[in-house]
């Protein structure tokens, strides 16, 4: 027996556990160590019962960012501009949560937990949803479950490009247009049809499409560079860590860190932020999201047109060392 196919062999047996280990890795750790990490939390109110109240949530250290707010109104406009995930409200009567299910179902209850258990014995704690998550999806389970699709597209989008073998400009028009349209087929199914993400629809389209540009990119520019390798190591990095770490289902500052900044660097942790923050909060705090996607897009699109230069094109084979055309005899 040869011993090329015995070294395949060897390969499969050793890399098909290994790459499950990393896989239960990736997905269950983070899953697993759910917990506030520096989770921004507002309280407003009157010293020195605010105070008190603050106390009692800095004893869980490093588990809470405390801002203070005068009022109920400012705590508010935090919450709407998605500085805070909520906000105590420090009354006479006692404290009042206000709370963004929106933002996150997973930390709202979180918030509402942990201000019944820093509230006095007995207290009653009223609680207000100030951006509520919408009705066809209250607990957020098919934003959380839209990234997987959009990061396999992406990479499927990148990955065709290359095996039909388009490159430069051809192969950029053809992820473009593909992320597009995904984009569009998207928003038709979350928003239409669904009602599962409530904003603008062509901007929630736009969000969409820019998450999957950034992705196909990104595994179409490895490709480029590195050949059918590269499409491997892209469907990795943003399959196996950018949805794992993306904090969608839950929210970054609950992953242990530093996964939970790791995965706002990658398309689809960045894409979800983007798309939430599209849908629910009138677009606020997007800019980063967006920026990274464009940067992941940008570096994604220019390998792609630099790998097309590097490689002969399709149908012009490279001839042979020494040969020389003999010039045609005529007459």
């Amino acid at each position: 027996m040869s011993a090329a196919p015995n070294r395949r062999a060897v390969a499969v047996i050793l890399l098909v556990p290994l790459i499950v280990t990393l896989s239960l890795w990736a997905f269950s750790w983070p899953a697993a160590r759910i917990a506030p990490r520096d989770l921004p939390v507002g309280i407003a109110g009157a010293a020195p019962a605010a105070d008190q109240l603050q106390s009692r949530f800095e004893q869980r250290e490093g588990a809470f960012e405390i801002h203070r707010y005068d009022d109920e109104a400012a705590a508010r406009d935090a919450i709407e501009d998605r500085v805070v995930y909520g906000a105590v409200v420090v009354t006479g009567q006692g404290p009042r949560l206000l709370t963004a299910s929106a933002a996150s179902p997973v930390v709202s209850q979180l918030l509402t937990e942990a201000t019944k258990g820093a509230a006095p014995a007995g207290t009653a704690v009223p609680v207000t949803d100030v951006v509520a998550a919408p009705a066809a999806d209250p607990r957020g389970a098919a934003l959380g479950a839209s990234i997987l699709p959009l990061a396999l597209a992406g990479v499927a989008a990148g990955a065709l490009v290359t095996a039909m073998k388009l490159r430069g400009g051809r192969a950029v028009v053809s992820l473009a247009g593909a992320s597009a349209l995904v984009g569009i087929a998207a928003a038709a199914v979350a928003h239409s049809w669904l009602g599962v993400v409530t904003g603008d629809w062509w901007t929630e389209a736009g969000a969409i499409g820019l998450t999957v540009l950034a992705i196909a990119s990104g595994v179409g520019g490895l490709a480029a560079l590195f050949g059918s390798k590269g499409i491997g190591v892209g469907a990795l990095l943003m399959v196996l860590l950018g949805n794992s770490f993306s904090g969608v289902t839950s929210a970054p500052e609950l992953l242990p860190e530093p996964v939970g900044a790791i995965g706002q660097w990658l398309p689809p942790g960045a894409g979800g932020s983007l798309l939430r923050s599209v849908a629910f909060f009138d677009g606020a705090t997007a800019g980063g999201a967006a920026l990274t996607l464009t940067v992941w897009a940008s570096l994604g699109l220019a390998a792609v047109l630099i790998g097309g230069r590097r490689q002969p094109q399709a149908g012009s084979p490279a001839e042979p060392p020494g040969h020389r055309r003999e010039p045609v005899l005529t007459g």
